[in-house]
């Protein structure tokens, strides 16, 4: 493991410009090499602009954009001025980008084309008509239009007459992230350059990284995760991260795929979720004797070990680590990775702990179960269940973030009086240190004899359910209502020789496979967490970028 002299974003660079200067770092799928050397000297012409511009230590510069390469040119820039980086999520309405802009006072914004049609004249205020677009690292002149974007001239090789000479220390401010959480208040957490560059670092007790690898993102990189795992990461350790260029749909990254073949993902159980149960499950029911095959342990591993080796091919066929982070994994979908022996990682993280916590590797997995600490990272179970074990996670460590910005009485009640952070999740560590989570606190369910009803744990065993894509469970006048998204796909599949009859039977059939799903889900729960009304949802959820569902909107 490489371990910096001062850990800072800086620092973090400049060492890998040097030590891996012509290897490949940020690019565009199939496109022009991108070495390290070339990174380096565009991230110093930038951050020499900012500095032009005005632009100092202690300044919030905020950064609206799709992946690509220009992103960490940007990012890295801003961190080398000594100014606060504030990363501003992609699927974020005007309204919310504006209010992020006033809070955070950000005096600059970066901006890519596509996104460019969610500045408005308000913005610009905010900003002072300060915008460079990421595209292409130009100045958006004040009355450009999205036509012209593009023919703007670009501030690579512009050279600073103003020396660059700023001293940052561990404890400075390195970023502002702004939530997208599931209870819908979106608040400034505050990460030092120690908090991300430690964090970092530690990964590397985790998982081996090597500069031969090749990273695919698709994740926001605005979001904590993608941003130190699968940005950061990549560049302490010179490996190359792979852009594209359109939204990861299907008929994007499978030619992707072959072209990066590569050895590292991040993920959120989400996507995983659904190539389970879209593509690789219902291959499983097609048949009567599938049926029965499948359900009998020892022939169940044996097809998930051949449906698991042919997802591997699809994914490039090199891959070795395929990390699953910002919510829950359903067990089944675990078991199925679990037994076929696919190089699946579990972590668990909040944006305030920049954001990894602990972490299961390849191989070393147990189903449930989110590993152990990190390196360095102390974790406890607060307030503890005498009987269960069970309680609030609280941690400890050098990835805690210094609070919410503009915010005192917030940080202060989610940090103990001896100075632990709350997660706000519960859970419980086995006999072997490996922890597990029940479920948001907030989220949990006070039954009618004070039981404690975990959501999560009835929608894993919901989800698991034939016909079933996603779902939600919630309380609503003291009755238990699980909400539930059927796979029309699915259905229409199962009355393929009947297509003109199709529409009608999804149609009549709804309720009748609610109330079967109902039945089964009863029959595997505990008694207080039997589910009492359920309800047909029609279109798929609101989700966070990170795919989690926006509970509060359903509610």
């Amino acid at each position: 493991m490489t371990k910096n002299s001062k850990l800072t974003l800086p620092e973090l660079i400049t060492e890998s410009v040097s030590k891996y200067a012509d290897k490949t770092s940020l690019v565009f799928t199939g496109e022009e090499n991108y070495t390290y050397r070339q990174l380096g000297k565009d991230i110093n012409q930038v951050a020499g602009f900012l500095n032009e511009l005005g632009i100092k230590k202690g300044d919030k510069v905020a950064l609206l954009s799709t992946n690509m390469p220009n992103w960490g040119v940007a990012f890295f820039a801003i961190s080398i001025t000594g100014a606060i980086a504030v990363p501003i999520l992609p699927d974020f309405h005007q309204k919310e980008i504006n209010t992020i802009l006033e809070h955070s006072e950000a005096k600059l914004l970066f901006v890519s084309e596509g996104l460019f049609k969610n500045i408005n004249n308000t913005t610009r205020e905010l900003v002072n008509n300060q915008l460079i677009l990421v595209d292409n690292l130009a100045l958006v002149p004040k009355n450009t239009t999205p036509d012209n974007l593009l023919n703007l001239k670009s501030i690579l090789g512009y050279t600073s007459k103003k020396p660059l000479d700023v001293n940052i220390n561990e404890e400075d401010l390195a970023s502002i992230i702004y939530t997208s959480g599931t209870t819908g208040n979106s608040k400034g957490v505050m990460l030092s350059h120690k908090n991300l560059a430690w964090t970092t670092q530690q990964l590397f007790t985790l998982q081996d990284i090597q500069s031969s690898d090749r990273f695919l993102s698709v994740l926001p990189l605005s979001h904590t995760l993608e941003n130190t795992v699968g940005f950061l990461l990549p560049m302490k350790y010179g490996a190359s991260v792979h852009y594209l260029r359109k939204p990861p749909v299907a008929s994007v990254l499978m030619p992707a795929f072959q072209q990066v073949k590569p050895t590292i993902m991040l993920t959120v159980p989400l996507i995983i979720e659904k190539v389970f149960r879209m593509k690789i499950f219902p291959n499983f029911q097609k048949s009567s004797a599938m049926r029965a095959l499948y359900s009998a342990p020892v022939f169940r591993k044996l097809l998930h070990k051949i449906a698991a080796k042919k997802l591997h091919k699809t994914f490039g066929g090199e891959l070795r680590f395929f990390g699953i982070g910002g919510a829950k994994l359903d067990p089944t979908v675990e078991r199925f990775l679990h037994e076929g022996n696919f190089p699946y990682s579990i972590g668990y993280g909040l944006t305030e702990t920049s954001p990894l916590l602990a972490g299961a590797t390849p191989f070393k997995t147990k189903i449930g179960s989110t590993g152990i600490a990190m390196e360095g990272v102390s974790l406890r179970i607060g307030n503890a269940d005498p009987v269960t074990g069970e309680g609030e996670i609280q941690a400890q460590g050098p990835n805690v973030m210094k609070g919410y910005y503009k915010a005192p009485e917030i940080t202060k009640e989610v940090f103990t009086e001896d100075g632990w952070f709350k997660t706000g999740d519960r859970g419980l560590f086995d006999k072997h240190n490996r922890l597990f989570i029940k479920g948001r606190i907030k989220t949990m369910i006070v039954g009618a004899s004070g039981e404690n009803i975990y959501p999560e744990e009835i929608e894993s065993v919901i989800n698991r359910m034939r016909f079933v894509l996603e779902s939600l469970v919630v309380e609503k006048k003291g009755k238990l209502v699980a909400m539930i998204h059927l796979n029309r796909d699915e259905i229409e599949q199962g009355v393929k020789d009947m297509k003109a009859e199709a529409q009608l039977y999804i149609h009549e059939k709804s309720e009748e496979i609610l109330k079967e799903i109902q039945q089964k889900v009863n029959e595997e729960v505990n008694k207080f967490s039997r589910i009492q009304q359920v309800v047909l949802q029609p279109s798929p959820f609101e989700k966070t970028p990170t795919k989690k569902i926006k509970r509060f909107l359903y509610a």
